[in-house]
């Protein structure tokens, strides 16, 4: 049971950290955020995070990325069907960018998260090393 209570600490210590990044991108980059937001930023996190446990240490860096970025635009889509479309509130909105999915999703933020996922994969890989003891970080790029 004390193995179960610190899984739960650590997942709620990495929600918290990937949520407050997130919704800090967001203030710095729109100037607004929404608290939906934090929670798809931990949920994200913690997804990016698990990446490492689906895959070995020699899985390539770039593919990590890829599967990351699939990962949440994927999250991003089911979130903003539900807050968006379900509940309306208006939390974005990509109908007038270029290849966007139900205004939801869009080409231009696939990129983004791309690159965003090298500094989650990263950043969570640090954090599970430095606070629980786990497996020192290595990578390989391709």
């Amino acid at each position: 049971i004390k193995t179960l209570f610190k899984t739960i600490l650590k997942y709620i210590f990495l929600f918290i950290i990937g949520g407050g990044i997130y919704f800090g991108i967001e203030m710095l980059g729109r100037g607004r955020s929404h608290w939906s937001m934090f929670i798809l930023g931990g949920v994200c996190f913690i997804f990016l995070g698990l990446l490492n446990e689906v895959f070995t240490w020699e899985t390539p860096l770039l593919i990590q990325m890829l599967m990351g970025m699939l990962t949440i635009t994927a999250l991003e889509f089911i979130t903003g069907c539900y807050v968006n479309i379900y509940k309306g509130w208006g939390v974005w909105d990509y109908s007038d960018m270029p290849f966007n999915y139900k205004g939801q999703i869009c080409l231009l933020y696939c990129l983004f998260w791309f690159l965003l996922s090298i500094i989650g994969i990263m950043l969570d890989d640090l954090i599970r090393h430095r606070f629980f003891g786990e497996e020192k970080p290595r990578y390989k790029l391709i």
